[in-house]
């Protein structure tokens, strides 16, 4: 169901019903418009760039097609979003996202995004390769994807009559990438045959063909050592997005996702 839209009285457009400003000119929705003399409504004299001050950021919801949707302005110290707090609040429910998901905050005037203990968690996309540990998560288009270093193999099973047990052939793998499916549960598996595994919708060794957001190559997980891992995006049309542990500095030209939101940062 879409949220209840009401009317900007400083400029008309279409405001969720509870957003605090305006995303088409900033007015704030508790004030009334300024008044002429003689009662009038006072004339619309809108300044460039008034909304966004030098070193403030705002984020901008990307739609589909790649379009640029709701603009929020991180002009304060805090900025939460959520799907029942926080100032940032999107316009239809999403049902991936937690009450409070996520807090924009700056600190030394720099912009960071940490998770507040979400569910699904906050996830950015790389622009360069990044250190991975075992059990860290990533998005490759639309598939949830965790590595996970292996365990040594176990000495076959045998029955009580010195039986065998028959099953595929295995072998040695240092590593693995793990599906998560909807609920959490686990879907495919791919053991990496090497120190390197590939991903994307074909051609690869991790293949995802029914995924129309995922590039032919799309990323690579390769092992270093101990349970030490790089990601690397392969130079794909939809990115790769790795899920943060900490607090993570944002640079102008980043995407972040939560839920099933993706923003864009931009900073003056």
């Amino acid at each position: 169901m879409s949220a209840n839209m009401i009317k900007c009285p400083q400029c008309g457009a279409d405001v969720p019903e509870g957003f605090k400003f305006c995303g088409a000119c900033g007015h704030k929705m508790d004030d009334p418009p300024a008044a002429a003399p003689g009662g009038a409504p006072a004339a619309k004299t809108l300044f460039f760039g008034a909304m966004q001050a030098p070193g403030r950021a705002k984020l901008i919801l990307i739609k589909g097609q790649g379009q640029d949707g709701m603009t929020f302005y991180l002009s304060g110290t805090e900025h939460v979003a959520g799907r029942m707090e926080g100032d940032i609040r999107f316009p239809e429910p999403d049902p991936f996202l937690s009450p409070r998901h996520a807090n924009f905050y700056y600190d030394n005037g720099k912009l960071f995004v940490r998770d507040e203990e979400s569910t699904n968690g906050v996830f950015i996309r790389i622009t360069e390769p990044v250190s991975l540990a075992s059990g860290d998560t990533f998005l490759v288009g639309e598939q949830l994807l965790r590595v996970e270093k292996t365990r040594d193999e176990e000495a076959p099973s045998v029955d009580d009559f010195g039986t065998y047990f028959y099953g595929s052939p295995s072998f040695q793998a240092v590593f693995q990438v793990v599906q998560i499916l909807h609920g959490g549960t686990v879907g495919r598996i791919c053991r990496a045959r090497g120190d390197k595994l590939t991903m994307g919708r074909e051609g690869t060794d991790f293949n995802f063909p029914d995924d129309p957001f995922i590039s032919g190559q799309h990323a690579q997980v390769e092992f270093v050592d101990g349970d030490h891992f790089v990601l690397t995006d392969h130079g794909s049309k939809n990115g790769t997005f790795l899920r943060v542990r900490q607090p993570r500095e944002l640079l102008h030209g980043d995407y972040v996702f939560l839920g099933q939101q993706l923003l864009r940062v931009e900073i003056l």
